[in-house]
């Protein structure tokens, strides 16, 4: 069944993949990025399922207005993929605070604007589905990762909470963790690579950076098999609450899962007893 389907970040990497495969599959696309006529271009110029539009997320206007153009276009909206994002690479002490905070206005509250601007719309009709792009760096901590493991934990707590506000409306909601794709992650245009400024940390920076550019292009996961999966989960009656993405970020979950049994249990004496228990000591 044909659905209206929004994506954000459309311009370049998985999004361009994953409008082009809503497209083909016979969706009514909404494609945004900030510069609508290079989404145009990419996507094979004008067609009639496609709506291209401006769309910064860090920007709550811009967000309102796109909800807006869909709903006047299309009528509906079914599916909201959050999409877009980037990545400050370094060690924390080497990313400024303007940066993190940059990292968290783009990865966390920029999806967040555009899920405000359409919940409304999806609550009206009882029905939709949001989509967010998390990572594997979601779950699991990683060096040289520090700001955006730190954004993308943070959608991991607003998605997974995010269920409960909206299930009652008949609103699904899914967060993904890929693992390595070739998705541009990882060209400047994504990536905001550290200046050594701090002499202990100057060696690492500068080989860790060499060996991330080296990755791109490399990586293991197809972005096309990844946008048939994302759309395959879109028209699941019941879409799961989290999928994890790709065999290297299966791998890592699945560890990171087994460590985390295994420090629950060894804080079970020590952390399973601090009940109240009637005393008070000073």
């Amino acid at each position: 069944m044909s659905k209206v389907i929004f994506v954000t970040g459309a311009g370049r990497g998985l999004g361009t993949y994953i409008a082009r495969e809503a497209l083909a599959a016979g969706h009514q696309v909404v494609a945004t990025g900030r510069r609508p006529e290079e989404v145009e271009k990419t996507l094979g110029g004008p067609q009639h399922n496609l709506l291209v539009t401006k769309l910064d997320i860090t920007s709550l206007e811009d967000a309102q207005a796109a909800a807006q153009a869909t709903i006047d276009r299309f009528g509906r909206i079914d599916v909201l993929i959050n999409n877009a994002g980037n990545f400050f690479a370094g060690y924390f002490e080497e990313i400024t605070p303007a940066q993190m905070r940059q990292q968290f206005e783009t990865n966390l509250f920029g999806p967040m604007n555009v899920t405000r601007a359409f919940l409304p719309l999806m609550r009206g009709q009882r029905a939709g589905h949001v989509i967010t792009l998390s990572s594997s760096a979601g779950l699991i901590g990683q060096e040289f990762c520090v700001a955006y493991a730190a954004s993308k934990f943070a959608v991991e707590g607003w998605m997974e909470s995010l269920r409960y506000d909206v299930e009652p409306y008949n609103i699904h909601t899914t967060v993904v963790e890929p693992g390595f794709f070739r998705t541009e992650l990882l060209v400047d245009a994504s990536t905001t690579w550290p200046e050594p400024t701090i002499d202990d940390y100057a060696e690492r920076t500068t080989a860790t950076i060499a060996a991330w550019k080296s990755m791109n292009g490399q990586q293991s996961g197809d972005p096309a098999k990844l946008a048939h999966a994302l759309l395959t989960i879109a028209d699941q009656d019941k879409p799961p609450l989290r999928f994890v993405a790709g065999a290297d970020a299966i791998e890592g979950v699945t560890a990171k899962a087994q460590e985390l049994l295994a420090q629950t249990e060894a804080s079970r004496e020590l952390g399973g007893n601090l009940g109240y228990d009637g005393t008070f000591s000073a």
